[in-house]
Formats: structure tokens, C-alpha cells, sequence
């Protein structure tokens, strides 16, 4: 078993489409333009990974039931840094400064931020963090805690 795609409420489709295109490279792969029924579906080389449904109103509640946080993974640090310099310029809020570990002395890590909407999101490699400390010592660092 695998995860499939991940749908996720938002405010605003538009604004939102347009981000997760810039910071995860997705593609649209169909939409509602219905006034009471907008969403949009995100594709990665022809397989959905994302839809968003305009039907919230405020941010992410953290102190809420339901997602903690949503990871991408990505193959290399590269990629991991190339999408923070594109979050950067987009003003994107993070957790923590840079690309940091998963956990003191492990090799995965990467950025931790959140969507226009409050989502906690990561993008992260499995390695290539080897010697960056942690900030959160042995907690950790994806709790977003």
C-alpha cells in the first residue's frame, strides 16, 4: 500500500494553485470553476499528487485533530535547496533557518514551512544532511513542535 494524492482545504484556490506550482514544480490536471464547488487538481508527470478545495475559512489550526504536517520528498539537497530559494522568494514562513536534520547526526533533513493558508509543510531528502546540527537536539526536528 501506498499513499495516493493528498487534498487539502484552502481559502483561496487561485492564490494557492500558484504556489503549490512554483514550490513543487506541480501541473494542473483539471479544475471547478463553479463559484460554490472550486478546486483544483495537481499532477506530477501525469500522476495527481495534490487537490485543493475552496471550502475554509482562517488559517491551519495546529491545535486542531487531523494533519500534523505534509512531506515531499525529493532525491537530492540540491533539489532541497533550489525549493527553498524559490519559497524565499515567494516570502514563505519557516520553522527553522535553512536546511536542517531530521534528528541529531541523522543524514535526512530539510526545510520546514508553511503554505499562504498556515499548512505545515516539509520537503526533505533522505540524504546528504550528515554533520548540520539539529536545532531541536534528539527531538524530532519534522515535529514541528
Amino acid at each position: 500500500m501506498q499513499t495516493g494524492h493528498i487534498g487539502l482545504n484552502v481559502t483561496d484556490v487561485t492564490r494557492s494553485t500558484a504556489f503549490y506550482q512554483q514550490v513543487l514544480g506541480l501541473e494542473p490536471a483539471g479544475e471547478g470553476t463553479e463559484a460554490d464547488r472550486r478546486f483544483a487538481f495537481l499532477a506530477l508527470d501525469g500522476r495527481l499528487v495534490l487537490t485543493l478545495w475552496q471550502q475554509s475559512k482562517g488559517r491551519f489550526d495546529t491545535g486542531a485533530p487531523g494533519l500534523h504536517h505534509l512531506s515531499f520528498q525529493v532525491d537530492s539537497l540540491d533539489e532541497v535547496r533550489a525549493a527553498e530559494e524559490r519559497l524565499r522568494g515567494l516570502g514563505a514562513e519557516f520553522a527553522y533557518d535553512g536546511v536542517v536534520p531530521h534528528g541529531e547526526g541523522a543524514g535526512s533533513g530539510g526545510i520546514f514551512f508553511t503554505d499562504p493558508d498556515g499548512t505545515r509543510l516539509e520537503i526533505y531528502t533522505p540524504s546528504g544532511v550528515e554533520g548540520v546540527a539539529a536545532p531541536a537536539g534528539a527531538a524530532p526536528t519534522c515535529g514541528f513542535f
